[in-house]
């Protein structure tokens, strides 16, 4: 069966991580997903960050831009824009995740690209956005993450603020980017009209603060670290170090406190009045958790899983290694891997969207400018018109091909 986004064509000018994660989120869909690449810079830079690095691929690029086309463009020239006019007028969306002040200058706005096709989504994804003050500000993961607020809510109490050890303000504002996205794509669906979509890394950023800044803004209430990863306001609801590593637990239910308590032997803490419920555990935390924990490290993490898994929320705390099985994964649906060029072989985790009737066809990420001629026949140019275009440096440098980049 056709993938879900099959009659999808986005014409992609992102670069990097949140832009292109989303793009290859699409692309996994079905949608076809055109990677525009300014041949002035060698494409995205993604295509030369290590680990892996090997001329215009990498690693790096390929975790973020498999079952992508790619073709070389510089919009910057007349010929170049020539070409992305005519790509416009035959997609459905344009998405970029360029600095603030970008999709005015390459005009890639609603209103400089409706002419060409009123139905076009026009998604911008920036650092900070676009107004004065913020456009120009680069935006960068580690610094949203530290700008918003993120970095002071992980860690220990005594540590400093810390980043998450994943890229998770890039992908949450992917992900927000994709909803904007189909959004817009719906309604130009229903009314024949598309739209600007606009987001951007703080803004998602902040949007994920949730739950502290409904407590911090409505009641001064403010969230602070605590050891083991524990919950603010939930006990327990975190680490704890076994005989030999660290489980996490759960209990959002009083029930799994008791239950909990129960199975670990410890059954006078279901009777003590001092963590009877949500309020009274919080007020008594250092001594609940001390119990629990001097009893955690009595054993080792297998035994506690055999004797709790199934009675209240627990799992272990595992290594990548050990979450990234190559087993566990395709028992899950979630290995992809295909044939690559450069690497022989590439796996990768999937789609973490399982669709009735579709598999995703995972196929290897584009070399840069692989499509370009590819595509410029299905646009209808002929020849003449492409020595044309590549003399006036549609591609790029009149002197290369349009697949060959420049340098990063």
């Amino acid at each position: 069966m056709a993938g879900p986004l099959s009659h999808v064509r986005v014409l992609d000018l992102s670069r990097v991580l949140a832009g292109p994660w989303a793009g290859q989120n699409l692309a996994d869909l079905g949608a076809e997903v055109i990677k525009v690449e300014d041949p002035s810079m060698g494409g995205d830079v993604s295509r030369y960050i290590p680990p892996g690095q090997s001329g215009t691929d990498s690693l790096f690029f390929e975790a973020f831009n498999r079952s992508k086309r790619s073709i070389s463009l510089d919009l910057k020239s007349g010929a170049g824009r020539e070409v992305f006019e005519r790509l416009v007028a035959g997609a459905d969306a344009v998405f970029s995740n360029l600095r603030g002040d970008q999709p005015e200058r390459l005009r890639i706005r609603y209103r400089d690209l409706a002419h060409l096709n009123p139905r076009i989504v026009c998604v911008a994804l920036t650092g900070y956005g676009s107004a004065p003050g913020q456009a120009l500000l680069p935006g960068y993961d580690a610094l949203v993450q530290a700008e918003s607020g993120w970095a002071s809510l992980t860690g220990g109490p005594d540590d400093p603020p810390t980043k998450s050890g994943l890229s998770l303000a890039d992908y949450i504002c992917g992900l927000t980017a994709m909803v904007g996205l189909l959004a817009g794509l719906r309604d130009a669906e229903r009314t024949g009209v598309g739209r600007d979509i606009d987001t951007n890394l703080y803004d998602s950023a902040l949007a994920m603060l949730s739950y502290p800044a409904t407590w911090f803004l409505s009641s001064g209430f403010e969230t602070r670290r605590l050891p083991l990863s524990a919950h603010p306001s939930v006990v327990p609801f975190q680490f704890f170090a076994t005989a030999d590593g660290h489980v996490a637990v759960a209990c959002p239910k009083e029930r799994f406190f008791v239950d909990l308590v129960r199975v670990m032997g410890l059954p006078e803490l279901a009777d003590d009045e001092r963590y009877a419920s949500f309020s009274a555990r919080g007020r008594h935390r250092d001594e609940v958790l001390g119990r629990l924990g001097a009893r955690f490290a009595e054993l080792p993490t297998a035994e506690w899983l055999a004797l709790l898994r199934g009675v209240v929320p627990i799992a272990p705390v595992r290594s990548m290694a050990e979450a990234l099985d190559v087993d566990e994964l395709t028992g899950r649906g979630m290995l992809a891997e295909y044939p690559d060029e450069t690497f022989g072989q590439v796996r990768s985790v999937g789609l973490p969207l399982h669709v009735g009737g579709f598999e995703p066809a995972y196929r290897a990420g584009p070399s840069l400018g692989a499509d370009t001629d590819a595509i410029l026949d299905e646009l209808g140019y002929a020849l003449v018109d492409v020595t044309r275009l590549r003399a006036a440096g549609a591609f790029g440098d009149a002197a290369r091909s349009p697949g060959e980049p420049s340098a990063p």
